[in-house]
């Protein structure tokens, strides 16, 4: 089959991923949103519509998000740190934590069943889509970050916890940072950086040690597609900008919450699938 017989053959697939990407750029530029809280749930209903059981397109989307975040987040990290808003101080503490997070959590994932992580998912999402809507404006709860132990906790369960469902760490740590008064932009400037040691070895790992599903989508290797990756990064990078230039001119805060909503519908929707 030459590549304008796969093109043809595969055209709804490709035409799926790369709105996938064109929407997670959008909404990671218009929100500040990681690209996986998009792009998990998004894969995950998609592979199904191809097909393929809840429980493997878990896994897959799970591992293709992380894939995808690799390259988005060196792009996002550059951008970050000319405006000084990554905290390589906090980096170095929590770094090694959230390494050792990521190993194991990566590694359950190629152990556990998709079930587990889209449970997983939907209440890191519902969790999250709560904090946007209900925390909007508040003020930080603790005055300081904790002392040492505390901290070596918070590294290590971001990582855990995000490499499991395939998100880049934003969704977890920006919200616990600015929990304990740390200053907002530094947050998402550093969750940038978070997101690449989160990524990088989840990802390989995934890839590496990971049995492909017997009913994975076309072009899967270990857990990752491959294709989907292709598909989604360009477009991700390329619509991120557009994204930024739409928050300028509208009602970011509106529109955080009417994506709020959806991602809370969404989650709940995972919870409660395998009940229907």
């Amino acid at each position: 089959m030459n590549i304008i017989e796969f093109i043809t053959a595969n055209l709804s697939t490709i035409i799926a991923l790369a709105a996938t990407g064109v929407v997670a750029g959008i909404l990671a530029g218009l929100l500040g949103v990681g690209g996986g809280i998009v792009i998990v749930p998004v894969l995950y209903f998609l592979f199904q519509g191809f097909g393929v059981s809840a429980e493997s397109a878990m896994l897959v989307a799970t591992a293709t998000s992380l894939a995808t975040i690799v390259p988005t987040s060196v792009s996002s990290i550059r951008s970050h740190n000319q405006k000084g808003n990554v905290d390589f101080e906090l980096l170095k503490r929590w770094g090694g934590f959230i390494l050792l997070g990521v190993l194991l959590g990566s590694w359950l994932v190629t152990r556990v069943d998709g079930a587990i992580l889209t449970a997983m998912f939907a209440i890191i999402a519902t969790l999250s889509a709560l904090n946007m809507l209900l925390r909007t404006g508040k003020s930080a709860l603790f005055q300081q970050l904790p002392g040492k132990a505390g901290q070596t906790m918070m590294g290590t369960s971001i990582g855990f916890f995000s490499s499991m469902v395939g998100i880049g760490g934003g969704t977890i740590s920006v919200p616990l940072l600015t929990l304990f008064n740390y200053p907002a932009h530094k947050a998402v400037g550093t969750a940038a950086a978070i997101g690449l040691i989160i990524s990088l070895p989840a990802a390989l790992t995934m890839l590496i040690l990971a049995s492909t599903p017997s009913d994975a989508p076309v072009g899967t290797l270990g857990l990752v597609n491959l294709f989907g990756f292709m598909c989604i990064v360009p477009l991700t990078v390329l619509f991120a900008p557009v994204g930024a230039s739409l928050g300028a001119k509208l009602d970011a805060a509106k529109l955080k919450k009417i994506f709020a909503l959806v991602l809370l519908f969404t989650g709940l929707r995972m919870l409660i699938q395998p009940f229907l």
